[in-house]
């Protein structure tokens, strides 16, 4: 999800990691990763329990202690009290960040994330749930992303399913097009469906959905889906719809 939303805006992905609850080895990749990249989300770690990691491992990548950011432990315990809820002492813990850190607000959650500065690379921190990454993504990360750097204009990305056809055999037949300069034909496989990508920047938006007929020619009766999101995305739209 967050690859597929961090493209539609513009900012494709170069790496991803994944890592496991240890605070070296959290430690470890972020300084890594602070000598190379310019920006870096780091998503999930941020709960109230022992194997929540991130804002140590954050302090720790820094040289810098925790601090307890007051405002956010009083937000979160307005959030349980408008639920009726006691707070527990243990979510304490997700109003802790690095002493150096910016505080992000989540305005659908109990963890606030944060943004660190780390040698080259601008860090933010998020929690795990996907409904608040996606909000806070677009109310807090984009727009200090959009302050810091100048952005691309988001690129375009028609897409298509077929069914029952091999990838081997779509890319022959696909392979002889010439495409516009900077457009690239994707393919994402899971026999016996096939997504087939036509992903460009926005100045040959023309030139590519003039090339897509010839897209749709090749995949003639195969062709299930077309769509800018994808089927995955898209499907429960359609059974929605249908039903």
């Amino acid at each position: 999800m967050a690859a597929d939303f961090f493209f539609n805006q513009g900012l494709p992905l170069t790496r991803r990691n994944t890592v496991g609850d240890d605070l070296d080895a959290l430690v470890a990749i972020l300084r890594e990763r602070s000598e190379q990249a310019d920006v870096l989300i780091v998503n999930g770690g941020l709960g109230p329990t022992s194997d929540d990691l991130s804002a140590l491992a954050a302090a720790t990548a820094k040289g810098e202690g925790l601090i307890l950011h007051p405002e956010w432990l009083e937000t979160m315990t307005r959030f349980f009290a408008e639920r009726g809820r006691p707070m527990a002492e243990s979510n304490r813990k997700q109003a802790e960040i690095p002493a150096s850190a910016e505080m992000i607000n989540n305005p659908v959650g109990t963890a606030c994330g944060f943004a660190i500065q780390l040698n080259r690379c601008l860090m933010f921190f998020t929690p795990g749930v996907p409904s608040e990454f996606k909000v806070m993504v677009e109310q807090e990360i984009l727009p200090r992303l959009r302050q810091r750097f100048t952005l691309p204009d988001p690129p375009v990305c028609l897409r298509l399913t077929t069914f029952g056809r091999s990838e081997s055999e779509l890319a022959q037949s696909l392979n002889p097009l010439t495409l516009p300069p900077g457009v690239v034909m994707g393919y994402r496989s899971s026999m016996p469906i096939i997504e087939l990508k036509l992903t460009g920047p926005a100045n040959q938006r023309d030139a590519m959905l003039a090339l897509w007929p010839e897209v749709r020619k090749v995949a003639g009766d195969s062709l299930i889906f077309e769509g800018t999101e994808g089927l995955p995305r898209r499907s429960p739209a359609v059974c929605r719809s249908g039903s």
